[in-house]
């Protein structure tokens, strides 16, 4: 991976957990342009990298991340929101797997920071004259972050707690439409609360499209892992996967030059194509139509067959 040098040039507070931090290059130059539902990878440090989402007005300027402070974090929060005015950090380019989709109508639904990505979305439709609404979940106000500039949108439509006016998937989203795309971001628990809701009314999931960077999720449910071999195809070297270890452990550990991010299944940057074998699927990247076309995450997902041969 190529990293940016950046620098925080604005730091503020949203709420008083989530703070504002806007980026620029060192060097003066410009970032690469990103579209709606874009996150980078911010290295703060050895072996701690981590993915934010860009959630300002889509462009080749400064890049803008809203952070969530948690206090059951890895860490990365923490060291996000440690960061003041003028600290330099490395950065990737912009990577997204959350995009927006070609439709005629367009159902954003967030939960606490899980608006980061979608504020994004919502300016890009904004422009575009698209038909959307925005539902916004989040404990209470003071826990919203852009609630001032949400506010005065008649799109948008808020759920708190604390008021007893929270989301009702039955009512805010209802029956399935034609040509009708619904995006959803959120912690762990409310997304699967929206997508099990929203499966229950009817709605396909090519319909539903989400965006994960929570990592509190609960093992796949199913037999246990099992221990299973690797086969390289450019060598044909084999190479022997215990069920307490990844498929990106091995192929590092034995010299295999493997792609890698986030290490948890989330970011897409340890793709690679499964060439023989079976695959069992355990991230939250990958589409349906893409573990079809044979994609596979080496740092999280496993083998239902002896042998899994990748293209790497």
């Amino acid at each position: 991976m190529t990293w940016i040098d950046a620098q925080v040039r604005a730091r503020t507070l949203a709420t008083s957990d989530i703070v504002l931090l806007d980026l620029a290059a060192v060097d003066g130059a410009e970032f690469p342009s990103y579209t709606a539902g874009s996150h980078i990878d911010v290295q703060l440090g050895p072996g701690m990298v981590r993915q934010y989402s860009l959630c300002g007005t889509p462009g080749p300027g400064r890049y803008r991340l809203a952070v969530l402070n948690v206090a059951n974090s890895r860490g990365g929060s923490q060291a996000m929101h440690a960061l003041a005015v003028g600290d330099r950090v490395r950065i990737s380019a912009p990577r997204n797997h959350f995009p927006l989709v070609t439709t005629h109508r367009h159902v954003l639904i967030a939960g606490g920071i899980g608006i980061t990505p979608l504020l994004a979305m919502l300016t890009e439709l904004e422009r575009a004259g698209a038909e959307y609404v925005l539902h916004y979940s989040a404990r209470s106000r003071f826990h919203a972050a852009f609630l001032d500039e949400l506010s005065a949108n008649p799109r948008v439509s808020f759920h708190f707690d604390d008021q007893h006016i929270g989301l009702d998937v039955a009512r805010d989203l209802g029956e399935p439409q034609a040509e009708t795309a619904v995006y959803v971001c959120g912690p762990d628990g409310f997304m699967d609360y929206v997508l099990s809701k929203a499966e229950a009314l009817g709605w396909p999931r090519r319909a539903l499209h989400t965006e994960r960077f929570g990592t509190d999720r609960t093992a796949p449910t199913g037999p246990e892992p099992t221990g299973f071999v690797v086969r390289v195809a450019s060598t044909g070297t084999e190479y022997g996967v215990t069920e307490d270890q990844t498929v990106l452990d091995v192929l590092l550990d034995n010299g295999v030059d493997a792609p890698f991010s986030c290490q948890q299944g989330i970011c897409g940057e340890c793709v690679v194509r499964v060439l023989a074998g079976e695959p069992d699927h355990r991230d939250d990247v990958l589409t349906d139509a893409e573990r079809a076309d044979g994609m596979f995450t080496t740092c999280s997902s496993r083998a239902h067959s002896p042998v899994l041969e990748v293209d790497l």
